[in-house]
């Protein structure tokens, strides 16, 4: 084994090993759905900087999950754009290792502040005349930097345990970018360690905070319910189906990922439910808000000068 044993300067990703003619088609329909994913939700964080009415908590986290969005994408899909175009052109062992922290980074980011999120509806809700002095600035700033924090942390754990490991010659990654379990199985030590604190890390941060938002929506669903007016129920709902389908899309994926049952080639059906996780979710999302609250159709078409007494 010694002599497979080298010092790693770069990996060489395999992407998806498909024939010319579908990669330069699934690069330019990656590259269009990344400029959307982009658009939407930069036209997200402009909406709620330029718009006073969406100085309010809710929006102030929609605009960090715009940012984690963002940042999921340029994160993973340029460089698997230039894999598709040219799939023999190798990244850096720095560069990967990059790659692997800020996507768990994000990940976990984008975990809790969906929490955060389902909790400000959960006190608009069920306590809407406690909501300001509960949802102050103060406490709103402290929860997204909590998320960023243990995101950051937690992602600085697994890189640690991976910084040390030693890699064989012939670095090829079956997957379209360092996803890390994909980089800790061309290791040529034993890496159950460094597989079980990645295993432990995401059920901490899929099943604790899954259940934080069951549990905030059962409380929301009651509290709904006594809602005398139907006005009153059709405007709850409409504040919480939003969030909901993303949770739904964001959770969803993960589960099948990581629990879910195994056909075929476990493998390859990680790799691509990574890419819907990657690209369409945060496309998504900025659609999902758009489309179905008010709230951010009225602030556009004030932007555009379309309504403005709205």
């Amino acid at each position: 084994m010694g002599d497979n044993m080298t010092s790693v300067t770069e990996f060489t990703l395999l992407g998806f090993p498909l024939g010319l003619r579908i990669q330069i088609l699934l690069f330019g329909l990656f590259s269009l759905f990344y400029a959307c994913t982009l658009l939407g939700n930069g036209l997200i964080l402009g909406l709620i900087w330029l718009d006073s009415r969406l100085h309010t908590p809710m929006y102030f986290f929609l605009s960090h999950l715009a940012m984690v969005d963002i940042a999921y994408a340029c994160n993973t899909v340029p460089q698997m754009l230039v894999n598709l175009l040219k799939p023999d052109k190798p990244i850096s062992f720095a560069g990967c290792l990059t790659q692997t922290f800020l996507f768990l980074t994000f990940a976990v980011t984008e975990c809790l502040l969906l929490v955060v999120m389902s909790y400000d509806r959960y006190v608009a809700i069920c306590h809407p005349l406690r909501y300001p002095a509960i949802m102050n600035w103060r406490v709103c700033i402290t929860l997204v930097l909590t998320s960023w924090t243990i995101g950051v942390l937690l992602s600085l754990i697994d890189l640690m345990l991976l910084l040390p490991l030693p890699f064989c010659r012939f670095q090829k990654i079956n997957h379209f970018f360092c996803e890390i379990m994909a980089v800790l199985k061309l290791a040529c030590v034993d890496t159950h360690i460094n597989e079980i604190v990645v295993l432990a890390g995401a059920i901490s941060v899929l099943v604790g905070p899954l259940s934080s938002i069951v549990i905030s929506y059962m409380c929301i669903l009651c509290a709904i319910l006594r809602i005398q007016s139907g006005e009153g129920q059709r405007k709850a709902f409409s504040t919480c189906s939003s969030h909901l389908c993303v949770v739904g899309l964001f959770y969803g994926t993960a589960i099948i990922m990581y629990v879910g049952p195994r056909y075929g080639n476990p493998k390859e059906q990680k790799k691509y439910l990574l890419l819907f996780h990657s690209i369409f979710n945060p496309m998504l999302n900025p659609l999902i808000y758009s489309l179905r609250n008010l709230e951010v159709n009225n602030a556009l078409k004030r932007v555009l000068g379309i309504e403005r007494d709205l």
